[in-house]
């Protein structure tokens, strides 16, 4: 069984992290980010570390230890450094733009795909094909990655569509005379 929750979560230069109500804070150079908390855990904060102990040794306590844990890393690192997500487009006339702050995808369909970018995140076309996404807010990087994903997702024949740099599409053999 994985003791995840054990290990504790050191606190970078310039991020600010308090626990009132149960709900946790952390406020850095990228924002801030606010994390409610299960009645099941405490978390204190100890000369620059975070600790989170379970209350009790039922099975839901032990369940969100590690949980909770985790979460309170990732907003830690979240509002320090943020998260990003990067997106490879493939295909014969597939490519994305920033207008304003709406991403345009042409994906091959009769139209054109257009995504309101959320105001915390962040989307960057560092070539027609190549978007970048990043945020602090790790949950919602990557759901937004993958709602651009969603749209035209890798096909197994060719390889068109959106994928994820460094996604390995395992390719099928077509038709054979």
């Amino acid at each position: 069984m994985s003791r995840v929750g054990k290990n504790p979560v050191s606190i970078p230069q310039g991020v600010e992290c308090s626990v009132a109500n149960n709900t946790f804070n952390a406020k850095g150079k990228l924002g801030s980010l606010v994390l409610p908390l299960s009645k099941e855990i405490k978390v204190a904060i100890n000369d620059g570390k975070i600790v989170v102990t379970p209350l009790s040794n039922s099975k839901a306590a032990r369940m969100m230890w590690g949980t909770t844990q985790r979460l309170v890393s990732n907003v830690v690192v979240g509002v320090n450094e943020g998260f990003a997500k990067r997106l490879e487009i493939n295909g014969v006339g597939y490519r994305a733009q920033m207008q304003g702050t709406k991403l345009v995808l042409n994906l091959g369909f009769s139209h054109d795909v257009i995504v309101e970018v959320p105001s915390d995140i962040k989307v960057v076309c560092e070539k027609p094909t190549l978007l970048v996404i990043s945020g602090a807010n790790r949950q919602k990087v990557g759901e937004f990655a993958a709602n651009i994903r969603g749209y035209r997702p890798p096909e197994p024949y060719k390889g068109k569509g959106v994928k994820y740099e460094g996604e390995f599409i395992l390719r099928k053999e077509g038709k054979k005379k």
